[in-house]
């Protein structure tokens, strides 16, 4: 199951103080995303239960490094607008904690981004929404720039989920972000991705639909069926 990542601006309602405490809104509900995903009420409910069940906290990371927690969220709970959480910064060990208070009480610093699995999920055909009616919440990160956060996968997703197709550029970015060696991505999108999915399904006459089945499986999008 691979993580997911949805960015907001931070809504902070208060800054951090001496000892790095602050609080804010990491998620917000009923607001579609760059790839026309809303985040329903209750959907962290669950997991915030079984955190703790667990006697564990959420861990506060910085640009979504797990290996580089600054902090841990000592409160997390929904309410009608969004998850509101309150959080400690590590300022006395962790250098990035130190410029995370630094820069969100200037204002220079003001993205949230979560990480998460989908555990449920409906598509409305009609207007082409993915409603997230369930996340297992894995960290909430603070971020420097939220509309820049995973943007290479997010417009490869927003396209599929319109029902578009990816341009060569953005599919060669795509197999890049996916570790393809920068020569063999740029390769591979000089002759378009849809004749490189005919290669792989070994068909002469596959359909076009193949490439974008593909295009998803990298960038983690589940197609509607």
């Amino acid at each position: 199951m691979q993580t997911k990542r949805r960015a907001f601006p931070l809504s902070i309602k208060a800054a951090p103080d001496a000892d790095g405490r602050f609080s804010g809104y990491v998620s917000v509900f009923g607001t579609p995303d760059t790839y026309r995903e809303v985040v329903a009420p209750g959907a962290f409910t669950a997991s915030l239960a079984a955190t703790k069940a667990a006697g564990r906290k959420v861990p506060i990371c910085w640009q979504h490094r797990m290996d580089e927690p600054i902090g841990a969220w000592d409160v997390l709970q929904e309410d009608s607008k969004g998850l509101y959480g309150e959080g400690t910064l590590w300022v006395d060990v962790a250098p990035y904690a130190r410029i995370a208070m630094r820069g969100m009480a200037s204002g220079a610093i003001s993205g949230a981004s979560i990480g998460y699995y989908v555990v449920a999920d409906f598509f409305n055909e009609a207007d082409r929404i993915r409603t997230l009616t369930a996340l297992d919440l894995r960290e909430a990160s603070i971020v420097t720039d939220p509309a820049h956060d995973d943007a290479r996968v997010d417009v490869v997703k927003a396209k599929l989920a319109a029902g578009e197709t990816p341009t060569e550029r953005e599919f060669a970015r795509l197999l890049r972000e996916r570790g393809f060696a920068r020569s063999d991505a740029d390769a591979i999108a000089d002759v378009g991705f849809k004749a490189w999915s005919r290669r792989e399904t070994a068909g002469p006459q596959a359909d076009p639909a193949d490439a974008r089945a593909l295009v998803a499986r990298l960038s983690g999008f589940s197609l509607p069926k």
